[in-house]
């Protein structure tokens, strides 16, 4: 069975002190989450945030670190994942400069190393997509030059069902594409307001997910499905007990 856990990103602006940390990995713990992924924190140690997570029943998974860090400081990062005991590395987006046709190859050139020397201390090199990946360059879209630059076991893909949504693609076609890239997975929901898309607690808005998770549960290649609110009308607490509640509810998570 797939971990049903939380991105953390969706409770960034509480996660600035050591304080607020704590306060609310209890929170997430009593929601029902047993996994986390750290993104979005205050710059808290990574010792500080492994015990905290330790004494809530909580396990790092995942992350996002900083492109520009993760490029230049490479075993420093390792070393805080082993702290963390998280197995996968991710960056959150494509820095900006190696989104035009002239550099998105660059971006190959310059993380391939760092991908191998991830790889070579037993993580994974993830990397998240958004929408603006599915723009047609010379030579095919963005996401496929960007998969045929690196090996599965080089560069896994955080994928996202509401950037896939918002790129016009269908999600569950897009879970079968990416089976062997795609051992952690953001649940988010996409709603309409008026002419405006925008996020909603997973089950509360547009998205398949029943047959989305299903086709997860097919390819058999996802671990961890970490629910994720990038904007919330509500609380963001009651935002993610909604989408634990309502993923649990479809009976696809242990």
């Amino acid at each position: 069975m797939m971990k049903l856990g939380a991105q953390l990103y969706t409770l960034r602006n509480y996660l600035q002190n050591e304080k607020d940390f704590a306060f609310c990995m209890k929170e997430v713990a009593a929601m029902g989450y047993k996994t986390v992924q750290i993104s979005g924190a205050g710059p808290l140690s990574p010792r500080f945030m492994r015990q905290v997570c330790d004494e809530n029943g909580l396990s790092v998974v995942l992350t996002h670190i900083d492109g520009e860090r993760l490029l230049r400081h490479t075993d420093e990062v390792i070393r805080d994942h082993e702290i963390l005991g998280c197995e996968y590395i991710g960056i959150g987006s494509m820095p900006e400069r190696y989104r035009t046709p002239e550099w998105v190859h660059h971006f190959a050139m310059d993380y391939r190393p760092v991908a191998r020397e991830i790889k070579a201390a037993g993580k994974r090199f993830m990397y998240h997509h958004h929408n603006f990946e599915f723009e047609k360059f010379p030579g095919g879209r963005f996401i496929e030059i960007l998969l045929d630059s690196f090996a599965p076991d080089e560069m896994g893909i955080t994928l996202d069902t509401y950037w896939l949504a918002a790129a016009g693609v269908n999600p569950v076609e897009w879970v079968e594409k990416l089976k062997d890239r795609i051992p952690c997975v953001h649940l988010k929901d996409l709603t309409i307001h008026g002419w405006q898309a925008t996020f909603a607690p997973v089950g509360e808005g547009n998205l398949n997910f029943p047959a989305i998770l299903q086709k997860m549960k097919e390819v058999g290649t996802v671990q961890h499905m970490l629910v994720e609110q990038d904007t919330c009308e509500e609380s963001p607490f009651v935002c993610l007990q909604k989408s634990h509640d309502n993923v649990r509810a479809m009976g696809y998570c242990d």
